[in-house]
């Protein structure tokens, strides 16, 4: 006989099921609302010690930051390793969006001087080579002064406050002594009581005297126009890696950093760990957060824009390499004109310094000491840089190096007005769909979007700016300062011809051609037209031709020449000759090897 069910088991009927499906419900429930994807992105992300997040959402917790009604992840000290999190995250996003242009501005300053240290190199040698070439009796005494004038001029180069004129007037003062003994009135020594005092009021009296003519102030001229340029140049680059320096170690306000909290970690007290901000809320807490960076923008476009027309000053035109390949052809007519007029010279100098001379032998110059007022083909190369390329290979390499810095700046020219922009994207932000708004999920943010600068900030929902950041308050000072002072210094700057503004060789979006006449390169045609390509426009384009290597028919080509931009006179060579005969001696010289 079969065993029947219980009937009251049977009379229960589905209801025993019930309280079984409600358990499993709520353990199937407190697994959906665990904290496990809070903990995994805590850990991930090096917040903080992993045992400060909870299993298991809390509804008693009382946070500071991230409110809200109902269960959350997130506890106290949640909160403060949130804080260190998102205030190390920002600083370091600043410093990666900065240390490509710090790197840009530092490394072209150390391009920049190492090309000037070239140039100078290469323009002592060429002088030493003269000297030991054709004025071999004064060479072994001269050349200490040699070195000390081009010394003096690459401190000068790298800011030292060393005055260009005084150590080109010191240079000659040094000369005058030996010139007037060795090539003036050789073999005087011997009839000299006391040589020391001869020197002495030789070199006191030489400004005066003029034993060289106008070729020592020329010189200084050119040098110190040229220079001037390039040493302001070398200025403003370390001017600029100071203030992205201050700029790195910004400092964030406790409103910044609340407001990077709840923008970037409060979701997760929700679980919702992927969820991104809004654009607008995004942009208006880090608009707050740099505010005070922010008021960096307007000297801060100054400043490049003056970055921009120093270097095409410095390097547009070829002026500091001419200048300084100048200085040999300059030396030699100076002695030159000595020996020309050594009769007066002797006269004045008896008089003045009561030295008895005998009869003047100044019209009589030594066989060995003859020379021309260009070089020969004989002449010898400079000794110090035998290995260096040939000055047709790298006179446009200042404006190559030059074009290529200019290109990059330009991309930095509203660095700090779009850095919140780049943060931003940073944080990958989303504009459709749903994002976070600080308070919840939300399909877009319905806040107001506030500018960048201190003042747009009294409407800014979601960060108050209550003060500004001191630091910053002086860079900006100092920066602004900086700016004015090279304005004052320069006041011609940027000025370029009409005539300029219509060359070509640089495409509209920065990029040139392979080779064009900046660059050294030898252009197409007769002379005539290989004439105009040192000059170059304010905007880096050669003058000399049309992409291809056709001459523009309705712009006449203009002679090379030195440009200064400060407010010193015009050191445009006085003589017409004087650029030919420069050019003229380095074809002769180039010619021999």
């Amino acid at each position: 006989m079969s065993r029947g069910l219980d009937p009251r088991v049977t009379s229960l009927g589905p209801f025993w099921i019930l309280p079984v499906v409600i358990l499993a419900a709520n353990v199937l429930d407190v697994d959906a609302y665990s904290c496990h994807e809070v903990r995994t992105a805590f850990q991930l992300r090096q917040v903080g010690p992993l045992h400060r997040v909870p299993e298991t959402p809390g509804t008693d917790v009382d946070l500071l930051v991230c409110k809200h009604q109902g269960p959350s992840c997130c506890t106290r000290k949640m909160e403060e390793s949130y804080q260190l999190a998102v205030k190390r995250e920002t600083v370091h996003n600043i410093h990666s969006y900065s240390y490509e242009l710090e790197h840009l501005l530092s490394g072209h300053s150390d391009a920049f001087h190492d090309m000037f240290q070239y140039l100078l190199s290469f323009s002592q040698g060429h002088l030493s080579s003269l000297l030991e070439g054709s004025y071999t009796s004064l060479s072994r005494q001269a050349l200490p002064h040699v070195n000390q004038l081009f010394s003096s001029l690459s401190l000068y180069l790298r800011g030292a406050n060393i005055s260009v004129e005084a150590s080109v007037n010191q240079f000659f003062n040094n000369l005058f002594p030996l010139v007037y003994t060795r090539l003036i009135n050789p073999g005087i020594e011997g009839s000299m009581m006391s040589i020391s005092q001869m020197s002495d009021c030789l070199r006191m009296i030489r400004q005066d005297v003029n034993p060289f003519g106008p070729h020592p102030a020329v010189m200084a001229q050119e040098l110190a126009g040229a220079m001037g340029v390039g040493r302001q140049l070398g200025l403003a680059l370390d001017e600029g890696v100071e203030v992205m320096n201050a700029t790195e170690n910004v400092l964030l306000s406790k409103e910044c950093v609340k407001g990077l909290v709840k923008m970037v970690y409060c979701s997760h007290c929700r679980g919702l760990t992927l969820i991104k901000p809004c654009v607008g809320y995004c942009l208006n807490v880090m608009r707050g957060c740099l505010a005070s960076v922010s008021e960096l923008d307007q000297p801060w476009r100054r400043y490049t824009s003056l970055l921009e027309q120093l270097t095409h000053a410095m390097a547009g035109h070829h002026s500091l390499e001419l200048a300084l390949l100048g200085v040999r052809g300059h030396v030699n007519e100076a002695l030159l004109y000595a020996q020309l007029h050594g009769p007066l010279v002797t006269a004045t100098v008896d008089k003045v310094c009561g030295l008895s001379t005998g009869e003047p032998t100044g019209m009589q110059p030594p066989g060995p000491e003859v020379t021309t007022s260009t070089m020969t083909s004989s002449t010898p190369f400079p000794s110090a840089a035998p290995s260096q390329p040939l000055p047709e290979q790298w006179l446009g390499q200042l404006a190559h190096l030059r074009r290529e810095f200019l290109i990059h700046l330009h991309r930095y020219k509203s660095f700090f007005a779009v850095l919140p922009e780049m943060l931003c994207e940073g944080e990958n932000v989303v504009d459709d769909a749903t994002c976070w708004s600080g308070d919840g999920v939300v399909e877009r943010y319905v806040g107001k979007v506030v500018g960048s600068g201190l003042h747009a900030q009294r409407h800014n929902p979601e960060v108050k700016v209550r003060s500004t950041d001191h630091t910053l308050v002086d860079v900006k000072e100092r920066l602004e300062s900086f700016n004015q002072e090279t304005h004052d210094r320069f006041p011609k700057l940027g000025q370029v011809e009409a005539w300029e503004e219509l060359g070509s060789g640089e495409t509209e979006e920065g990029s040139t051609t392979d080779c064009d006449d900046e660059d050294g390169c030898q252009a197409s045609g007769d002379g005539q037209d290989q004439t105009s390509h040192t000059v170059v426009s304010s905007e880096g384009k050669s003058i000399g031709r049309h992409p291809g290597g056709a001459s523009p028919h309705e712009n006449p080509a203009k002679p090379p020449f030195v440009r200064v931009f400060s407010g010193s006179p015009s050191a445009s060579w006085p003589r017409p000759y004087s650029l030919a005969l420069l050019f003229a001696a380095l074809s002769l010289h180039w010619t021999s090897f």
